[in-house]
């Protein structure tokens, strides 16, 4: 069994055949062996009795008359009579009582081959095989009859070799046309086994090529068809088409397939198959299933060269980490550029170690959203080079298969410059509502000043007139003078905080304290400006994650806004501007409302407002900036901001930021 399991298809074909046929041949050759074997005996049995009864008949005047001569003359003349001279080895009469009344011996009556096939009174013949000397032969016995009565026996002796030597014949020439019939049936089964295999040959032979990645084999090496030729393929050309005969269309290719004017291209009556029987079946679909590869290895090689192509050149740097332990398997020659590693250094180093604070939320990411398809943006993260420098980037992150293994590719962009940039704006801005607010402030310090100098005064005229001044009243205006000292120096400390330059580090902000900051320093001036501010503020806020200082310009530039609004307001007639804030809090989010009876914006400019230089003030009066920097701002903190304004009523700001306890739950739940 293990021998039948290694050989091929075609032995297997062809000796299940040819041993079906011997063994047919061997059960007829047999068969037929016996049939004609026994056939030519009894005939020549038949041929002996029928002689014998010719002799009994005409000899049985000669046995009356026992006349031996005569009798011997007919015995000589049966048994020389042509061919049967070969048949005949002997014939000899017996009388009565079994004596030999005449025989065709040469030679002296054998002993007892008298007595040796007695025919008995009932029987009409007797056969016997005997031997007699060296010889052996099928004694016929018949009686010669005188009517009813038994008056002698002749016995007819046929040549067993003789009819052997016709049984062999016989033999020969069946054996012989077996024989040829075989030879013949053997080249037929072999040619039929070897017309059987020869196409699951060929596709062996195609797919071992294929399996080495040969797949420029000819498939004209299935069959001959020449209607059959891949530039009829409509993706040959384009590979960009879909292949409808394994991409199943959807509703746009749908659509698309009703441009053709046959729409059996959805079904791509490309891949036709032929009448045939199973081989010729299996042919034209091994012959479809290879052309399919064949294209989709073209598309592969072409996503791969493309792949390549904007991974080696891209502007952009790009890095692939795997899922498992988060290591950098693949870097671009940009990312080589800005990190300041080889492509040796990169390969095998954590991810974690190019942004230890800031990538962590990506690994964290990637770790719980598992196989998600989802590509994740990270804006204005830290990042460091390989000496320690630190830069800003944006990056994108999305999952992949890389080699077998899960992976994510990044996608990282420099904006250092960027941010320095948005930092130099931001202190441009407020450098300027600095100097807008001067007189506010100046007033605002002007005020703790007097008060100290009035206290001052009184005790230098105390001591100038040598009174004495009441312990209880020294106090007082001591007291007053250090209170008014630590209001100057809080408006001083409010201005340095106000003006010093910021960054883009995070951390827990009560979004009360930036609004009351940016009171501290422009409530004076709102009040010379006929402005009331109405305070609203929740005490029992939750933190947000943003910046105090950056805070305080997004508050500025919108309070600023709404006193523009106001004062532009006030130039027609003559009204109370009202500002209203107001800061709460709800399960997800954290808001500060500021809410101004303005002028309004008209909707045809609301969408604009954030554009960079777009500003409906007067020339001069404005850069357009201020809003583009508080949507940056509330941006980079993933907060936003909802405007509603009603023209010539007024303009409502509500700015919101994640609670840190809500972005928390958001990210346990994602």
């Amino acid at each position: 069994m293990i021998r039948l399991k290694g050989m091929s298809l075609k032995n297997k074909f062809f000796f299940s055949t040819l041993g079906v046929i011997l063994t047919i041949s061997v059960i007829i050759a047999f068969l037929a062996r016996w049939i004609l074997v026994s056939s030519l005996t009894s005939e020549l049995k038949l041929r002996g009795v029928s002689i014998a009864h010719s002799v009994a008949e005409r000899g049985t005047g000669d046995v009356l008359d026992n006349n031996p001569a005569h009798l011997l003359s007919l015995l000589y003349d049966e048994a020389k009579l042509r061919e049967r001279q070969h048949l005949i080895a002997y014939i000899f009469v017996l009388d009565r009582d079994d004596h030999v009344l005449s025989h065709t011996f040469t030679v002296p009556f054998p002993h007892g081959l008298a007595i040796a096939n007695p025919v008995s009174a009932e029987s009409d013949q007797s056969v016997r095989m005997i031997d007699f000397g060296k010889q052996s032969a099928y004694d016929i016995g018949v009686p010669v009859k005188e009517g009813l009565y038994r008056i002698g026996t002749v016995h007819v002796g046929l040549n067993k070799t003789h009819i052997d030597e016709l049984v062999g014949k016989l033999r020969v020439t069946f054996l012989g046309f077996i024989s040829i019939v075989i030879v013949i049936l053997f080249i037929v089964s072999h040619r039929m086994a070897e017309y059987i295999t020869r196409p699951i040959s060929k596709l062996t032979s195609i797919s071992d090529k294929l399996s080495k990645g040969n797949f420029e084999v000819s498939l004209d090496q299935l069959e001959e068809f020449e209607g059959w030729n891949v530039s009829d393929c409509p993706v040959y050309t384009n590979t960009d088409l879909p292949c409808w005969h394994l991409d199943r269309p959807g509703d746009y290719y749908l659509s698309d397939c009703k441009n053709f004017p046959d729409h059996d291209c959805c079904d791509c009556s490309f891949y036709v198959k032929r009448d045939g029987d199973e081989v010729v079946q299996l042919g034209d679909s091994f012959r479809n299933m290879v052309w399919s590869i064949k294209l989709y290895r073209r598309r592969l090689r072409e996503s791969e060269e493309k792949y390549r192509s904007l991974f080696n050149s891209g502007p952009d740097p790009v890095l692939v980490v795997d899922c498992a332990e988060f290591t950098i398997l693949d870097a671009n020659p940009r990312a080589k550029e800005l990190y300041g590693y080889s492509r040796d250094e990169f390969i095998g180093i954590p991810f974690l170690k190019l942004g230890p604070d800031s990538n962590a939320a990506c690994i964290k990411a990637f770790e719980e959203y598992g196989e998600s398809s989802e590509s994740v943006y990270y804006p204005k993260i830290l990042h460091y080079k390989k000496g320690g420098d630190p830069f800003y980037v944006n990056m994108h992150v999305c999952p992949i298969t890389y080699r077998g293994t899960p992976a994510i590719i990044i996608g990282v962009t420099d904006i250092t410059q960027i941010i320095e940039k948005d930092a130099q704006l931001v202190q441009a801005a407020k450098m300027k509502s600095l100097g807008e607010m001067s007189a506010g402030v100046a007033h605002e310090v002007n005020q703790p000043l007097n008060a100290i100098k009035m206290g001052s005064e009184y005790l230098s005229l105390m001591v100038e007139m040598g009174r004495e001044i009441p312990p209880e009243q020294l106090d007082k205006v001591v007291s007053e003078i250090s209170r008014q000292v630590d209001r100057a120096a809080e408006i001083i400390d409010t201005l340095r905080s106000f003006s010093r330059k910021s960054g883009m580090l995070t951390e827990e902000v009560d979004i009360n304290t930036p609004v009351k900051s940016v009171l501290a320093l422009i409530t004076r001036q709102f009040e010379l400006q006929n402005i009331t501010i109405n305070l609203d503020l929740d005490d029992n806020l939750p933190p947000v994650t943003a910046q105090d200082n950056r805070l305080q310009q997004v508050f500025f530039n919108i309070l600023n806004n709404a006193r523009d609004s106001i004062l532009e307001k006030s130039e027609d007639k003559k009204y109370d501007g009202i500002v209203e804030i107001s800061t709460y809090a709800d399960s997800n989010y954290v808001y500060s409302s500021f809410k101004d009876n303005g002028t309004g914006i008209s909707k045809d400019v609301l969408d604009k407002i954030f554009e960079p230089f777009f500003s409906t003030k007067e020339v001069g009066h404005g850069m357009g900036l201020g809003l583009a920097i508080t949507y940056g701002i509330v941006e980079d903190y993933k907060g936003r901001i909802d405007i509603s304004s009603e023209y010539g009523e007024g303009t409502t700001f509500i700015v919101s930021f994640p609670r840190i306890v809500a972005e928390a739950d958001c990210i346990k739940e994602n």
